[in-house]
């Protein structure tokens, strides 16, 4: 299969359907990480699309880059403005939800809104609403860690 054939099939799926929601996690462990590169820049028309999926598994030593959006970007949506925070190496294996909070160099930086797989397979993006600083601009070194720790969702 393609990852082309991969992504049309993920179209197909109960996020997108409506039959899965953010509340069928009931719990799950902070996902850790470190900074292997520290980006700096912005864009103001990247228009990253987000996938209608509202999680996504990532495994130990796993490399994705985060960017960020002052933006409310819903799923199936597009992140326009973007600024470049870092590529992070994942520490654990885990599970990431759109609503988690991020950590970064020790104090929080935004909130999870999204994946976009534009440069998939080599790695995703991880789109976080916050400042739209970059990595740069906000003080963020190599060999900081990150953290994304679950906002618990409502029941319903």
């Amino acid at each position: 299969m393609t990852w082309r054939e991969v992504i049309t099939a993920a179209s197909r799926e109960p996020y997108k359907e409506g039959k899965v929601s953010l509340s069928a996690f009931a719990d799950k462990v902070p996902v850790r990480g470190k900074v292997v590169a520290v980006l700096r820049g912005q864009v103001p028309d990247r228009n990253m699309e987000i996938i209608p999926q509202q999680s996504r598994a990532v495994r130990e030593g796993d490399v994705h880059e985060i960017v960020m959006t002052d933006r409310d970007v819903l799923p199936g949506g597009r992140a326009s403005q973007v600024a470049y925070l870092a590529f992070v190496e994942f520490q654990c294996g885990g599970v990431l939800l759109r609503g988690d909070s991020l950590t970064a160099g020790g104090r929080v930086v935004g909130e999870l809104v999204g994946f976009d797989l534009s440069h998939f397979p080599n790695h995703m993006n991880l789109v976080v609403k916050g400042d739209l600083r970059s990595g740069e601009d906000l003080g963020i070194r190599v060999g900081d860690g990150v953290e994304f720790t679950a906002v618990r969702p409502s029941k319903s």
